[in-house]
């Protein structure tokens, strides 16, 4: 098969490339230039500098052909865009969701030749083609904690048609083996965290640039008393606990008043701070339609928990999600994404 791989520099995606060299396959590699637009690169380090010298390493020593595609401009509109208006808005982003969609798997599959067949990633996960329903279904890898089928949740059954995944069937300590074995150039890389178009820049400076600083109260939301004073609403989500700087906590985000710039926090109230129910909306369903089954399992954000629920929809476009335990970080504009078993069915935006 002729397949567009995608390199991101990591340890992932080059086991990746290794795997399906050995199966004989007929491969390009691309590496995509998705960061900050060059000239908001003063915010700190270009993290694609590094990136790209470890990319260029594994093709070279693969012996593969590498391409380098800029879809900064397309980045910016569709997802760096998105994530701004959302933490103005109050909201909690996940720009990664959107990376996938609309950008990896999205703008990137209008960019090459159709002669690739497949564009293959590092994402942990797996694709599955039911001869009979003739669907492609998303299903979970076998290590829990780097799963990714949460942040593939949003592609659809075109997308899914054409994407690859070949750790899929590994967890993290085989690729890492594997990656000694075939004697990767990166090898000892550390993962990746964080927000995946920000690098080294911190999260609130980018945020201070682009939405400047309006100071506000920090209000204990138990007895109403003033705690402290904030540089804007924008900077905190529902559930945060580090980054207060408040004496005699432990004190969690419970609440944001936009229009007044308000922080509420609080210690004592357990019940503030956690919900086992909310509602969702802005569906994305993988296989087209709405699942069947009411009972459900539910991740609201990415890692190995899932949460036990009942989905009870209101008509397509929004339903009430009831979890069997509670959790303190659910926040509007985190996605919800709903499996049945391992069967990742798609996912949601808490509204």
């Amino acid at each position: 098969m002729e397949i567009a791989v995608l390199l991101s520099g990591g340890v992932d995606s080059s086991v990746a490339l290794r795997l399906l060299k050995d199966q004989g396959h007929d491969l390009t590699a691309f590496y995509l230039k998705i960061w900050l637009q060059d000239e908001f690169s003063f915010l700190g380090e270009c993290p694609w500098e590094e990136d790209l010298k470890f990319v260029k390493a594994v093709c070279e020593q693969s012996q593969i052909p590498l391409e380098i595609l800029s879809l900064q401009t397309e980045y910016w509109e569709s997802v760096v865009t998105y994530t701004i208006e959302e933490i103005k808005a109050g909201r909690t982003p996940n720009p990664d969701m959107f990376c996938n969609s609309l950008i990896k798997f999205g703008q990137f599959y209008d960019k090459i030749d159709s002669s690739f067949e497949k564009v293959a990633s590092g994402h942990y996960a797996n694709v599955i083609f039911n001869g009979d329903s003739k669907k492609y279904f998303l299903t979970q890898s076998p290590d829990p904690v780097k799963d990714q089928t949460y942040f593939l949740a949003y592609l659809t059954q075109q997308q899914l048609s054409r994407a690859l995944f070949p750790i899929g069937e590994y967890d993290k300590k085989q690729i890492r083996k594997l990656a000694e074995e075939f004697n990767l150039p990166n090898k000892n890389r550390k993962d990746s965290q964080g927000i995946c178009f920000l690098g080294q820049v911190k999260f609130n400076e980018f945020v201070k640039h682009h939405l400047g600083e309006i100071p506000g109260e920090i209000i204990d939301l138990d007895t109403g008393n003033k705690m402290g004073h904030h540089n804007g609403y924008y900077f905190y989500t529902i559930g945060q606990r580090s980054g207060l700087k408040l004496s005699g906590g432990p004190w969690f985000v419970v609440g944001k008043d936009i229009k007044r710039n308000i922080i509420y926090i609080s210690r004592e109230n357990k019940s503030l701070r956690e919900k086992n129910e909310f509602l969702v909306g802005k569906f994305n369903w993988i296989s087209g339609s709405k699942p069947e089954n009411e009972k459900l399992e539910v991740k609201i954000r990415h890692g190995a928990k899932k949460f036990e629920c009942k989905i009870s929809f209101n008509d397509d476009d929004s339903a009430l999600v009831n979890m069997n335990e509670a959790d303190s970080g659910i926040a509007p504009g985190q996605f919800a994404v709903f499996y049945d078993n391992d069967l990742c069915l798609g996912g949601g935006v808490i509204l």
